[in-house]
């Protein structure tokens, strides 16, 4: 029998008497990259928080280097070596980088009394030059964006020294390089022999980095092999327990006349005289490196962010958005790229979100119709197959995926005609992904028109009828669907064009 630094066996944990692991077992190497894949709510993040000790009352046994144990805290299985990054960040926003890092193990002054800042900065800045982070130590978390926190935090467990880290998701907000990076920490730290169970529903990333990779689904134990004896179909075949041989499956389509005409339109440093059209009928893309203004495009002419400038005509009519309520007024939606920061209020119940933009709608008199309201929750929880007891379920006990849905719900309640997506498949499974692809083709074939802002090449080449490139708040290129070049699209992402770079090297 092979000794391994951690065996979890016949996990088993239930809810409010509902079963959501079913006697699952796990066990990871010393020195090796272990891959946890699964839908969302297969159970992954459960199994890793009974590891963590934020869930006790399970059934099975937990041993660490052959012993074993069970944890009461996170603080306790840091103390045995364990560190997790989180998918859901929660940084400090009014502290500094140093002091985020370092928050619950400060480094302190002879005397023991106080924190030494010059030494937390001084080691916090050792550690950003190691990624390659150019930020200084002092700066303050809230000036920071989603993937520059997501890094802090990645940079916070690796500082633990711990043997084993746990990293769920620690792509899902951060730019390919910056990936690349942490892929090159990660093979350091396991030529250290610290073990690493790496969660994530990126698929090339999964080939890239792992020695092994274990599947659940719905609970259950479905099996572990090494990554190199297997190909995607059979992972996703594992995941969903069916093959889904069309991954991304775009319907045909001929966009009709542009419903949406948008020129020059300008905001400060990050966007610049940008201008483009959208079509009836058309899923139109919009490509670009973190910071090239994709999301504030998308939020000036949704009336998120005042316009220094251009102009937005809808249907051939020119119009004045000073703010979300005119946009919606415009049969516009936004959904937005963070769904549990600006997407939903995760307190209330699935209803509750879903209804919230069309409240007025369900009203008469100035009072909510709560029959109507629960028929249309009902409705859309069908339509989108939003997996939940029922639609008083609280919107934070839900799977990522499934509040991805909700926020998808919330915006096709008003029938819009067009309709922004920002990141909309960020962070959730294959299976939930190809739902959501599925509702796009339907909404297009439909005559709705769609913007896809996405970080994930395959997915605009996938699902795209046309894609146009922003690098640094600039438009830098337009693709028809018969001419997408994923080359081509990151040489215009770079803000160069592939020819002349080509020349120059």
């Amino acid at each position: 029998m092979e000794n391994f630094v951690l065996s979890m066996s016949n996990i088993t944990k239930s809810f409010s008497g509902n079963e959501v692991l079913h006697s699952v077992s796990f066990n990871l190497k010393a020195g090796e990259v272990h891959t946890l894949m699964g839908e969302n709510g297969s159970g992954k993040s459960t199994l890793m928080k009974i590891l963590m000790g934020i869930y006790q009352g399970y059934r099975g046994t937990i041993r660490l280097f052959g012993e074993e144990l069970a944890f009461s805290s996170p603080a306790r299985a840091l103390e045995h070596g364990i560190a997790m990054i989180h998918q859901e960040l929660s940084p400090v926003l009014d502290m500094e980088i140093a002091e985020n890092i370092f928050i619950g193990r400060e480094i302190r002054d002879r005397s023991g009394l106080l924190v030494n800042i010059r030494e937390t900065r001084r080691r916090a800045a050792e550690l950003l030059a190691q990624f390659g982070l150019d930020l200084g130590p002092e700066t303050r978390m809230r000036d920071l964006s989603i993937g520059q926190c997501q890094l802090i935090e990645i940079i916070k467990a690796i500082s633990c020294n711990a043997k084993i880290i746990i990293m769920d998701e620690p792509t899902s907000a951060i730019t390919e390089k910056e990936a690349e990076m942490l892929f090159v920490q990660i093979r350091r730290l396991r030529s250290q022999g610290v073990s690493i169970i790496y969660i994530s529903h990126k698929m090339e990333e999964i080939f890239k980095i792992s020695d092994r990779v274990t599947v659940l689904r719905d609970g259950n134990y479905i099996g572990t092999k090494t990554a190199a004896e297997l190909s995607t179909g059979e992972l996703i075949k594992m995941m969903v327990g069916r093959e889904l041989s069309d991954v991304f499956p775009k319907k045909p389509v001929t966009p009709g006349d542009a419903v949406l005409r948008v020129r020059d339109i300008s905001l400060g440093n990050r966007v610049k005289g940008v201008s483009f059209d959208l079509r009836r009928g058309e899923i139109l893309g919009i490509a670009g490196l973190v910071g090239a203004g994709r999301s504030e495009l998308a939020e000036s002419i949704f009336g998120l962010r005042k316009k220094d400038g251009g102009k937005v005509e809808i249907m051939g009519r020119p119009m004045t958005i000073r703010c979300p309520r005119d946009a919606i007024r415009q049969n516009i939606a936004l959904i937005t790229e963070d769904r549990k920061m600006t997407g939903l209020n995760l307190r209330t119940s699935i209803s509750n979100n879903i209804t919230i933009v069309s409240i007025k709608n369900l009203a008469k008199n100035g009072l909510l119709n709560r029959r109507k309201e629960q028929e249309c929750a009902i409705f859309f929880m069908g339509k989108l197959r939003i997996k939940a007891p029922g639609i008083w379920t609280q919107t934070l006990s839900l799977s990522g995926g499934n509040q991805q849905k909700v926020v998808i719900a919330k915006w096709l309640v008003g029938d819009p005609g067009i309709i922004i997506m920002d990141e909309p498949t960020r962070g959730i499974d294959v299976g939930a992904k190809r739902d959501i692809y599925l509702l796009m083709g339907d909404l297009a074939e439909q005559g709705k028109a769609i913007i896809v802002i996405s970080s994930e090449m395959p997915e605009l080449i996938g699902m795209c009828d046309r894609i146009i490139v922003l690098a640094e708040g600039r438009l830098t290129g337009e693709f028809e669907r018969n001419r997408f070049s994923q080359e081509d699209i990151m040489w215009c992402a770079a803000g160069r064009n592939r020819l002349e770079g080509e020349k120059q090297a």
